[in-house]
């Protein structure tokens, strides 16, 4: 048996709120990354390049999610071999992700370099703030694999339970991030690129760490050699539950990309509010993301040990963690809305402040359903449902594209400060009837009851795991 903390046991609410508040500390961190980039960037370059930066932020989304949405899919098969106490198979669920991780940041880099600069054209970036998104992207670009191997080594040690030493490693990476953003900018006056390179070292430094920690602290996640070997049935189960999970992510990307596209045609005092706004309400975002990377782990390590009743016990116990965080983060970013913004564009900027405070309104009001969205979906992909995690990426992609080009043509900047918000109810509505709908497969499959008659029904093969 595997020595490592075990979701498996203890009362849900308590061990998912301990297990969640180091990836919510870590999440922050981490976000603080680019967060620190935009104030750098406002408050000594301008303005325009604040604006630069943020017009990156669906572009780079794009990749950086996949890759993110990869390695979590990749975790969560190795957090079902612990739960289900099979050391050999999270051995070698890790080298198969490593395998897989290295593929892939080879082929989105190269994918994300080439793609780049028309994907700014595309979305009708303003040519006096193209230049600088242009030089930071390609920097964030090029160093994915940091990106990459960071998110796959953060998530194989949640998947066993230890959701402190990547908090640690991210404190260390953030301390960097700000030094070197100081020292490219202020010292060596890189402009918007030198805030790109403080990001890519920093998380190549934290990357770097955590696998050297990763395999020292755990024995039993250092693979041979021979593991490396391409293992089909695992690299099937891993991209099975990887792979939606990534295009998921994208998904949601592309229908920010049409956002950024109608804030590009309203003007860069748009670009520039709206670049403060989603900084500000993504830290604010945290926590509910958090429980949902909590539910994600503690479904698939129950699931792995076949214990049906302590999943129900943790979605609820998720819900109310959630429920209660969101309440309470958006009436902070509603409450102090005017001085957060001015972190990043300074004093005397009324109009500016006036757009940020509208959007952080509009999205605070709603984060209670962002929270339910991100337990149901976190839910169904520790129980290997990954398709219809994927599906709810279909229906994100869907809504929020309608509404922003019902945006451009009739509602403009409103319009684009709602498209969060109903985006998130559309998808939630979706994947609480999706969870209900599998939840009693499910306890039937975990109970050994005979699967056959459930996969010999194809209006029900999405719901069945798939057997490697």
């Amino acid at each position: 048996m595997i020595k490592t903390w075990d979701l498996t046991r203890g009362k849900p609410l308590k061990t998912i709120f301990r297990f969640m508040l180091p990836i919510l500390i870590g999440n922050v961190f981490q976000q603080l990354y680019s967060m620190a980039d935009a104030v750098i960037v406002g408050n000594t370059i301008s303005d325009v390049a604040l604006g630069g930066v943020g017009a990156t932020g669906s572009v780079s989304f794009l990749i950086i999610s996949f890759a993110f949405g990869l390695t979590a899919g990749f975790s969560v098969y190795t957090a079902q071999r612990y739960g289900a106490g099979d050391a050999e198979g999270v051995r070698r669920s890790v080298a198969q992700g490593i395998l897989l991780a290295v593929v892939f940041t080879v082929c989105l880099t190269v994918t994300a370099l080439f793609s780049a600069k028309p994907l700014l054209q595309l979305m009708k970036t303003s040519d006096e703030i193209f230049p600088y998104a242009y030089n930071y992207i390609m920097v964030i670009y090029g160093g994915l694999g940091a990106s990459m191997f960071y998110n796959l080594f953060s998530n194989i040690l949640r998947a066993i339970g230890d959701s402190k030493t990547p908090l640690y490693f991210l404190i260390m990476a953030s301390v960097f991030n700000v030094g070197l953003d100081l020292l490219f900018i202020m010292q060596f006056h890189m402009g918007v690129a030198g805030a790109g390179y403080a990001t890519v070292i920093s998380q190549g430094l934290s990357a770097v760490a955590c696998a050297i920690y990763t395999f020292h602290k755990y024995p039993v996640l250092k693979f041979k050699l021979s593991d490396l070997k391409p293992n089909w049935a695992i690299l099937k189960k891993e991209l099975y539950l990887g792979l939606p999970m990534a295009f998921q992510f994208s998904l949601i990307s592309v229908g920010l990309l049409f956002v950024q596209s109608t804030l590009n045609i309203l003007g860069n005092v748009y670009v520039i509010a709206f670049t403060a706004a989603s900084k500000i309400d993504i830290i604010a975002c945290q926590f509910m993301l958090s429980t949902g990377t909590a539910m994600a782990v503690y479904v698939g390590q129950n699931y792995g040990a076949k214990n049906y009743a302590r999943i129900k016990e943790g979605v609820r116990a998720c819900i109310f963690l959630s429920v209660v965080g969101s309440i309470i983060f958006g009436i902070l970013v509603t409450v102090l809305a005017k001085p957060l913004t001015m972190l990043f564009v300074g004093g005397g900027k009324e109009e500016i402040y006036a757009l940020s405070r509208t959007y952080l309104m509009f999205n605070g009001m709603f984060y209670f359903v962002l929270g339910l969205l991100g337990v149901y979906r976190n839910a169904l992909q520790g129980v290997s449902r990954s398709i219809l995690v994927l599906i709810a990426g279909l229906v994100e992609l869907v809504v929020r594209t309608a509404l922003s080009l019902l945006s451009m043509k009739y509602w403009g900047y409103i319009g684009i400060c709602l498209s969060a918000s109903m985006t998130w109810v559309a998808t939630a509505i979706y994947l609480i009837i999706a969870y209900y709908a599998v939840h009693g497969h499910v306890k039937r499959e975990i109970s050994g009851e005979d699967t056959a008659v459930l996969l010999a029904e194809p209006a029900l093969a999405l719901i069945a795991e798939p057997t490697v």
